[in-house]
C-alpha cells in the first residue's frame, strides 16, 4: 500500500552522513510510488525540495545573544517550529513521520505534534544524542558512557560540550525536557543502524521492541564500480608476480 510519508532531518543538502541517509531514503520511497515531503531548517545551501515554504527559520548558537536566544528556544521546541511543522502536517497529511538528525536545529516536539496527528513516528539515529546529551559517549576523546542508563548531569559536571559551561548546559537542559520517557510515549519505532548502538538504547532504558536494527544502506551500483575501479584483476597479479620471479 502506498503512503504518505514526511522526512525531517536538519538539513537539506549532503552535508554529512545523516543528511544523505535522509535524501537517498526519499530517492528510494518515491522510487517505490510512496509519496514524499521534506521537512528541514531554513539554510543557504538547501537543495531545493519543493517543500521549502514549509521550513522553520534558521537558528544558530553562535553570534549575539539574540541568536542564542532564538536558538536556546529551538532546543525546548518553541519558537516558530510547531507553526511551520502543524502547518506541512495540515497540507501533506502524512501516514509516516520519519523523523532523522532533528536535535538542536529543529526540535524532538515533531514527534509530539506527529503523534498528536494520528501520524505513525518512526525515528532513524544518526548518532547517540538519546543517550548521550553531547551525542559522541566520549570524554577527552576516550569511550565515556558515564550518562548511559544514569543520570545527564555529567555533561555539565564534565562540560562535555566544547568544553563550554553554557553548552553543556543547554545540553544538560535539552536532556531533561527530552526524556526518555517523552520520547518512547510518541515515537512508534527506533531505528538504529547497529547492533551496538541499539544495545546503548536497551542499557539506558528503551523499550527493546522499539528498537529496530537497519544497517545504512548502499548503492551496489556504486560499490561494484568502486570494487572494479579499485581492485586489480588476480590474473594480472598473478603476471606481475611472475615476470618479477616470485
Amino acid at each position: 500500500m502506498k503512503k504518505r510519508i514526511l522526512i525531517a532531518n536538519k538539513f537539506y543538502y549532503p552535508r554529512g552522513g545523516d543528511c544523505i541517509v535522509a535524501m537517498n531514503l526519499e530517492r528510494m520511497l518515491k522510487e517505490q510510488g510512496h509519496e514524499v515531503a521534506v521537512f528541514a531548517m531554513q539554510y543557504p545551501e538547501n537543495i531545493d525540495s519543493g517543500w521549502n515554504n514549509y521550513y522553520p527559520s534558521q537558528v544558530d548558537f553562535a553570534g549575539s545573544l539574540g541568536n542564542k536566544l532564538k536558538a536556546a528556544k529551538r532546543l525546548m521546541g518553541w519558537g516558530d517550529i510547531k507553526q511551520a511543522f502543524n502547518k506541512i502536517l495540515d497540507d501533506f497529511k502524512p501516514d509516516i513521520v520519519h523523523l532523522h538528525n532533528i536535535h538542536s536545529y529543529l526540535s524532538p516536539v515533531l514527534a509530539q505534534l506527529a503523534k498528536k496527528r494520528g501520524c505513525k513516528v518512526v525515528w532513524t539515529l544518526h548518532d547517540y544524542k538519546l543517550v548521550c546529551p553531547s551525542y559522541a559517549c566520549l570524554l577527552n576523546e576516550k569511550p565515556c558512557e558515564r550518562c548511559i542508563g544514569h543520570s545527564k548531569t555529567h555533561v555539565l559536571k564534565n562540560r562535555c560540550m566544547k568544553g563550554s559551561l553554557a553548552a553543556s548546559a543547554m545540553a544538560w537542559l535539552e536532556a531533561q525536557k527530552w526524556k526518555r520517557n517523552k520520547l518512547e510515549e510518541v515515537t512508534d519505532a527506533f531505528i538504529c543502524p547497529s547492533e551496538f548502538m541499539a544495545s546503548k538504547m536497551k542499557k539506558d532504558g528503551f523499550n527493546p521492541e522499539k528498537l529496530h536494527v537497519v544497517c545504512n544502506h548502499i548503492d551496489p551500483e556504486k560499490l561494484e564500480s568502486m570494487h572494479n575501479a579499485a581492485t586489480p584483476s588476480l590474473d594480472l597479479l598473478s603476471a606481475e608476480s611472475r615476470s618479477r620471479g616470485e
